[in-house]
């Protein structure tokens, strides 16, 4: 049987416990509430960038286009987005997970299949398992901004246009709402046209099919158009998965502070029982010596 001391002092270390998880449920849903208004502010722009260049690229010579032009080899590169800390539930374990399925998946095609990491977490996992990781990010999610999506970006572009990968997919968890978030493979190069699209994923607005007029045409526009909009897809990759962290985040610490409020109920009731049980020893040690004294 425990000692009481060291009851107690298991009570003591749950509680700090609660109050640590309970404090980093409030800041992770501080941030939460930050990064659900950047997303939600970002989507539109980014859907509605999307959508032109849909159109333009339907009538567009896509081989004067670098990052319209569909290469011939079988080169792949896999974007990883991960946080940059744990303590968020299988936030980082589903994405991983996919990744690992998807390399699988290409790598059995006879692919070449190289890795591009976003977030500590993801970069430890694959240094561990000893997988060559062609570009890292380490550390963007403290103080997320456009100018991380812009030196993403352009490093992927440059890579593109050098030939280290004829085709670009990234994986990432969409926020949904702060209970549900999705695991999400998308291609984003070569940029694909608005038939290509496939009507879009769930939630985003349909392009409509039309005739319209540009000015100036739309080879100039889209020379102009096409990094900006990888780009801003970048960002949005981004901050959709530092949306879904903070739920996830959230989520995981109001479980571990019910958790641990269960667990101090459970150890106090053992230890009032176990107190009360050895004062009850201790009376009949009393009792019997004073018998044994008659």
């Amino acid at each position: 049987m425990p000692s009481l001391q060291s009851l107690r002092r298991k009570i003591v270390s749950f509680k700090n416990t609660q109050k640590i998880t309970k404090a980093m449920k409030m800041v992770a849903a501080a941030k939460l509430k930050r990064a659900q208004d950047r997303i939600l502010s970002a989507r539109p722009y980014a859907y509605k960038l999307r959508e032109v260049i849909g159109h333009l690229s339907l009538r567009a010579n896509r081989a004067s286009h670098p990052l319209l032009h569909r290469h011939a080899g079988k080169k792949t590169e896999l974007l990883v987005v991960t946080s940059d800390r744990g303590l968020c539930g299988g936030f980082n374990a589903t994405i991983l997970r996919r990744a690992a399925e998807f390399l699988g998946e290409h790598g059995a095609q006879g692919e070449q299949v190289t890795v591009s990491v976003a977030g500590r977490k993801g970069i430890d996992f694959f240094r561990r398992r000893r997988w060559g990781i062609r570009q890292e990010w380490p550390g963007i999610f403290d103080r997320l901004s456009y100018e991380h999506a812009e030196d993403i970006g352009q490093d992927i572009v440059e890579s593109y246009h050098a030939g280290a990968f004829d085709q670009l997919y990234v994986v990432y968890n969409e926020f949904k709402s702060v209970m549900q978030q999705q695991v999400i493979v998308e291609k984003l190069l070569p940029i694909e046209s608005l038939e290509g699209q496939g009507g879009g994923r769930s939630g985003e607005p349909q392009a409509p099919m039309g005739t319209y007029l540009y000015e100036p045409g739309e080879d100039e526009l889209l020379n102009v158009l096409l990094p900006k909009h990888f780009k801003v897809q970048t960002f949005r990759v981004l901050l959709e998965s530092a949306a879904a962290e903070q739920a996830a985040r959230m989520t995981a610490m109001d479980g571990a502070t019910r958790n641990a409020g269960e667990l101090i109920k459970r150890v106090t009731l053992f230890y009032n029982k176990t107190r009360q049980a050895t004062i009850t020893k201790e009376l009949m040690d009393i009792v019997g010596g004073a018998e044994a004294l008659k």
